[in-house]
């Protein structure tokens, strides 16, 4: 025999008891006894802790994204700098002026690009990646596409009709 137990719950809980105890194969007893037992074995900590840890894997995995195009981005700019620095002749005394103020105003017109794209959300290395993935359409013309994708047609030889393949 179980120990029986009298308490006092609000009205709200008595209701939603009843209301889970309608359901067929529970009784009011048994959904007291599931919840006093869930309750005390500390599962309700377990499943938020389960959330949690899904939750800080979708970070981590994101961070590890993050971390990852840093790299490529930064791998890019030295890249350049060294092929700037390897390409790039050095400049007579005479010239070294008229290339810094070259120099200036170029560097003032990137400076507007960049806010330029910025302010509008355009990326240039996305741009650049989109430009060079290939699409069907640079293979084949929409015309080509459908003939490929449609049947063969039918030729009459002789008696017999065959199906060109």
């Amino acid at each position: 025999m179980k120990p029986r137990i009298h308490t006092y719950v609000s009205q709200i809980n008595f209701a939603r008891l009843h209301e889970l105890a309608k359901r067929p194969g529970h009784s009011l007893c048994g959904v007291v006894d599931e919840a006093l037992s869930e309750y005390l074995s500390g599962n309700k900590d377990s499943a938020r802790e389960a959330v949690i840890a899904r939750r800080l894997d979708r970070l981590s995995r994101q961070f590890d994204r993050l971390e990852q195009k840093d790299i490529v981005l930064g791998e890019t700019l030295a890249l350049f700098i060294r092929y700037f620095l390897m390409v790039t002749p050095q400049l007579p005394a005479s010239q070294l002026d008229a290339a810094r103020a070259k120099g200036e105003e170029q560097f003032e017109q990137f400076l507007e690009q960049l806010g330029r794209d910025l302010q509008s959300g355009s990326r240039t290395l996305q741009r650049a990646c989109d430009d060079a993935q290939a699409e069907v359409n640079d293979f084949l013309s929409e015309a080509e596409l459908e003939r490929l994708h449609a049947p063969a047609p039918e030729r009459e030889t002789g008696n017999e009709v065959r199906h060109v393949s």
